[in-house]
């Protein structure tokens, strides 16, 4: 009888390892699939609604900072895939800080492309020419600061040292010199920021040129801005200016008042009377000689310039109709007549 030895049988162990591994890479295929498919469905906008946010990205913000305010915003579906998504594409670095307008509208490829590129949400404070500086108080107000910032913001001692200032009289607030401009603003900007900005554009137009200009005149810059005042509020037609602001600096010059009447409304507002031209204050040049305290408004370049270069005519009258337009004159008896005969309505005010 002869005996034979035979191997181990192993085959049924290796079938069942091959299942496991199968099994294992398929688990892990469909899993892999399943977080691609839900990763890819996380990159998708919120809704469909047109709603814009606002969100700031503040100096400094790490990724996941700025995924999770994101995200509870309510702007993402998720901070992680997010995240992913930066880091996939090296994004997460270019990320700029700044206020931005977001949508959930907006896929997160879209969102990134946003917050990379730095297109900051900005809106305009728009201010007016010929305002006083209770309207611009009023403006910045209804233009979303608070009243606190925007009280900060016109305090003038903080502005004290600029060289726009020189030759202010000390005490005096910032009427006359908040330039009338637009200027953008984003969900950090201040109200001192729009204020500051706008002083330092009146700077641009007040310029070496303008002032030899007010000196020839016989005034200093302060004078100058106070006169350009009152042709900013008595003409609207700036091919007209230059004759009104020789209107008043010849007065200014013989010793005649200015005879404005906005002059004298500024000063009955100012002392809550309303809109009263025979209200005596300093301000009334119907009744007081010289130059009115400070500016009645702030000043734009065309009244500025009509001040420092005055035209060479020889008026000492002028009215505006109701059409509009200045009509000039040299004797009381002539400026009677043109009020006459074309101011009606704007002359019963």
């Amino acid at each position: 009888m002869s005996y034979h030895s035979y191997p181990p049988r192993r085959r049924p162990i290796l079938k069942w390892l091959l299942v496991i591994c199968v099994l294992v890479v398929g688990v892990t295929g469909i899993a892999g699939g399943l977080l691609w498919r839900q990763y890819q469905t996380n990159l998708r906008p919120v809704s469909t609604t047109s709603t814009v946010v606002s969100i700031t990205i503040e100096p400094g913000s790490s990724l996941s900072t700025i995924a999770r305010t994101l995200e509870q915003k309510q702007l993402i579906r998720s901070a992680r895939a997010f995240e992913i998504y930066a880091r996939l594409h090296d994004v997460s670095s270019k990320i700029q800080a700044g206020s931005y307008d977001v949508s959930p509208a907006q896929s997160v490829q879209a969102i990134v492309q946003l917050l990379t590129h730095g297109k900051v949400a900005t809106s305009l404070v728009t201010i007016l020419p010929g305002q006083r500086l209770d309207q611009i108080r009023s403006a910045l107000i209804n233009q979303g600061f608070s009243e606190a910032d925007v009280a900060a913001a016109l305090d003038p001692a903080q502005y004290a040292a600029l060289p726009i200032f020189s030759g202010k009289p000390a005490g005096t607030n910032l009427e006359g010199y908040v330039y009338p401009d637009s200027f953008q603003k984003t969900a950090t900007t201040s109200a001192k920021d729009i204020v500051a900005a706008s002083l330092r554009e009146m700077a641009t137009h007040v310029t070496a040129d303008i002032v030899k200009g007010f000196q020839r005149q016989g005034l200093t810059t302060y004078q100058g801005i106070v006169i350009a005042s009152i042709v900013e509020q008595e003409v609207t037609n700036q091919a007209d200016r230059a004759q009104a602001a020789q209107v008043f600096i010849k007065r200014l010059k013989i010793g005649m008042p200015l005879g404005s009447d906005v002059t004298a409304y500024y000063g009955s507002r100012l002392a809550g009377m309303g809109k009263d031209v025979t209200y005596d204050s300093p301000y009334n040049t119907r009744l007081h000689t010289g130059l009115p305290p400070t500016p009645i408004s702030n000043v734009s370049v065309s009244s500025l310039r009509a001040v420092a270069e005055p035209s060479t005519t020889d008026w000492l009258f002028f009215v505006t109709g109701d059409n509009g337009t200045t009509y000039f004159s040299k004797t009381v008896e002539e400026h009677e007549a043109l009020a006459a005969k074309y101011c009606h309505v704007l002359c019963q005010e």
